[in-house]
């Protein structure tokens, strides 16, 4: 009986020990994401309350973006859809993104939170009170306290937070310094959350270099946007620089060849020339792509392409084979992303109709 006794209080002191080992080995479940489409317009920039916010987007429709190979979804939301102006939750907006949780979890998917627009923030507006009023910052930090208070019932290995989008200072350093001190209010809660972290002016390739990362905090992830090339990608887009070219644009190669642009009126000749001699291609994107690894790499962290498309004004042939270098180079870089848009400007659903030529080169799933 005592060897009985004695051979049990070792095994518990062993289970312990090794209980014990693993937990400190495995604090948190790591958050992986590869193939993620954005539910823009939903919980974001629209002003559908009520019925037409609650049919936007449906259980059915994430049932569905499962089926087609997507493993997660962005989802974009507003201050002033989830807060009021001071500061109390909007219910029925959280509500709808509760839901939304709830449907990734049903069907397999993982989603990335994205604070898209403050009411101190907007990526294109003229003022950006986020980078200079001490009120509008701690402003934006409540904003994740309650945030982080609602949501860290979820596991973090199926749920992630991007702290802003598409940050648009003059100096990167205000952005460092604000987003440094927005995470650290996050991990007084959440210490194992992972966080999604974006580069200045419009989350570019080109500022990647420019973020200041935390050395000792290892569930985070660097993130930006590729929307190039803007002639094509953006095509006669209302609010882009490229909206008044209306000739023809080309994927790979010239973007628009000299004998074709001649054909246009005299002041889009003139804005336009550098395309004539702009090539554009998968060796193009892929120089893009190193110079968002390189950075990545000195970090040891992940990448995440939070946003990219081409609008459904551009022509589909150059757009398809856009799409495909795309997700080529997106397995070749190991990086997540998350397309722009699900049923918008950029949809990867389309007048009732699943996007072949979008969804299949990123998923590896035919559509139907």
């Amino acid at each position: 009986m005592k060897r009985t006794i004695l051979i049990s209080a070792t095994l518990l002191v062993l289970m312990c020990i090794f209980s014990s080992e693993l937990s400190a080995q495995s604090p948190s479940a790591t958050f992986k994401a590869k193939k993620g489409v954005n539910i823009s317009h939903w919980l974001s920039q629209s002003r559908a309350r009520g019925e037409a916010r609650l049919n936007y987007f449906t259980k059915n429709d994430a049932k569905h973006l499962a089926a087609l190979g997507f493993d997660h979804l962005r989802i974009p939301i507003d201050e002033e859809q989830m807060f009021t102006e001071n500061g109390g939750k909007e219910q029925e907006a959280f509500q709808l993104l509760h839901n939304a949780l709830s449907w990734c979890q049903e069907y397999k998917l993982k989603a990335v939170v994205d604070l898209h627009i403050l009411r101190s923030h907007f990526f294109n507006a003229a003022e950006k009170p986020l980078f200079t009023e001490v009120k509008a910052q701690e402003q934006f930090y409540n904003c994740w306290r309650l945030l982080s208070e609602e949501l860290k019932k979820y596991p973090n290995e199926m749920l992630a937070y991007e702290l802003m989008n598409e940050p648009v200072a003059d100096d990167p350093e205000i952005w460092n310094v604000i987003a440094n001190r927005c995470l650290k209010e996050v991990r007084k809660h959440e210490p194992n959350r992972t966080i999604i972290i974006g580069s200045n002016r419009w989350q570019s390739f080109e500022t990647v270099k420019d973020l200041r990362i935390p050395a000792n905090d290892k569930n985070l992830i660097i993130s930006f946007h590729y929307y190039g090339p803007m002639l094509l990608t953006h095509y006669r887009a209302g609010w882009s620089g490229t909206r008044d070219y209306e000739g023809p644009v080309h994927y790979p190669g010239l973007l628009v060849k000299p004998e074709e642009l001649a054909q246009q009126p005299a002041n889009i000749q003139e804005k336009y020339a550098y395309a004539t001699t702009t090539t554009c291609n998968i060796e193009t994107i892929s120089r893009d792509f190193k110079q968002v690894a390189d950075v990545a790499k000195k970090y040891g962290l992940a990448v995440y392409c939070g946003e990219f498309g081409c609008i459904t004004k551009a022509p589909e042939g150059p757009s398809a084979a856009w799409y495909k270098d795309m997700g080529t180079l997106f397995k070749q870089y190991d990086f997540g992303f998350a397309a722009w848009d699900f049923k918008g400007d950029f949809g990867v659903k389309r007048n009732g109709q699943w996007v072949g030529f979008i969804i299949e080169p990123l998923t590896g799933k035919k559509v139907k």
